[in-house]
C-alpha cells in the first residue's frame, strides 16, 4: 500500500513539476497560489484608494470651511475699522469686539447716517427755495433800479443818503428795543426759540409798515420845524 502511494506521488511530480500533490491525490499548483495573492493585493489597493479619496474630500471640505470663516472674520474686522462707534480707544487698537456687538453698532451707525442724509436733503431743499426767492427779489430790484434810471427828471427828487441813514437808524432802533425786551441770551436754545418768536411777533409786514410810517412822520415834523 505504501508502495502504491509513493508511486502516485512520483507520477504526480513527473506530470506537474511545478505543483504539489497531496496524499489524497489533489493538485495544488503554484499558478493558483499566485492568482490568490494578486487578488488580495488588488483588494488592498482598492481599499487604500478609497480611503485616500475620502481623506481628500474631507481635507477639501475643511479647507473650504476655513476659507469661509476667514472671509467672515475679515468682514467683521473691516466693519470694526470703518464704523466709528466700533473704534473704542479705551480698549486699545488691537481690541476686537464680539461679532454681535459689531453688527449692532454697524446697524445703529447706518440708521444715524440715513437720518443725517434725510436732514441734509431737507436743508438743501430749503436752501434751494431761498435761492429762488432771492433771485426773484434781485430781479425785482433790478427792474426798480432800471425804472428809476430811465426817468432822469426824478433824480432831483431823490432822497439824500443822510435822510436814508436816519430812516434806517430809526427803524433799527425801534426793532432793537423790541429785540432787547423779547430775546433771551442765556444759552443757545433760548436764543433760538426767542429769536423765532421775536421775528414772528415784531417783524410782521404790518408792524414794519407802522414803524416806517412813524419814522417818516417824525422826520417830516423835524424837517418842517427846521424849515420854519
Amino acid at each position: 500500500m505504501a508502495d502504491i502511494s509513493m508511486e502516485e506521488d512520483r507520477e504526480c511530480d513527473q506530470r506537474y513539476p511545478f505543483s504539489r500533490c497531496s496524499s489524497n491525490g489533489s493538485v495544488h499548483t503554484l499558478t493558483s497560489s499566485a492568482n490568490n495573492t494578486d487578488v488580495t493585493d488588488d483588494e488592498d489597493s482598492d481599499r487604500g484608494n478609497q480611503m485616500s479619496y475620502k481623506e481628500r474630500r474631507r481635507e477639501a471640505h475643511t479647507q473650504a470651511e476655513q476659507k469661509r470663516r476667514n472671509a467672515i472674520n475679515k468682514g467683521y474686522d473691516s466693519l470694526q475699522d470703518l464704523v466709528p462707534t466700533c473704534q473704542n480707544s479705551d480698549q486699545g487698537q488691537g481690541y476686537k469686539m464680539s461679532k454681535a456687538t459689531v453688527l449692532q453698532k454697524s446697524i445703529d451707525y447706518i440708521q444715524f447716517l440715513k437720518k443725517e442724509k434725510s436732514k441734509q436733503e431737507e436743508d438743501v431743499a430749503a436752501l434751494k427755495k431761498e435761492v429762488v426767492a432771492l433771485t426773484i427779489m434781485k430781479l425785482n430790484y433790478e427792474q426798480i433800479v432800471s425804472a428809476h434810471q430811465s426817468q432822469p427828471g426824478q433824480l432831483s427828487k431823490q432822497i439824500s443818503d443822510e435822510v436814508k441813514f436816519q430812516v434806517f437808524r430809526a427803524v433799527m432802533d425801534s426793532l432793537y428795543q423790541s429785540y432787547e425786551q423779547t430775546v433771551a441770551t442765556s444759552n443757545f436754545a433760548e436764543i433760538s426759540g426767542s429769536v423765532i418768536s421775536w421775528v414772528e411777533e415784531h417783524c410782521k409786514p404790518q408792524i414794519l409798515r407802522e414803524i416806517m410810517c412813524g419814522v417818516l412822520q417824525q422826520l417830516g415834523q423835524h424837517e418842517s420845524a427846521f424849515l420854519s
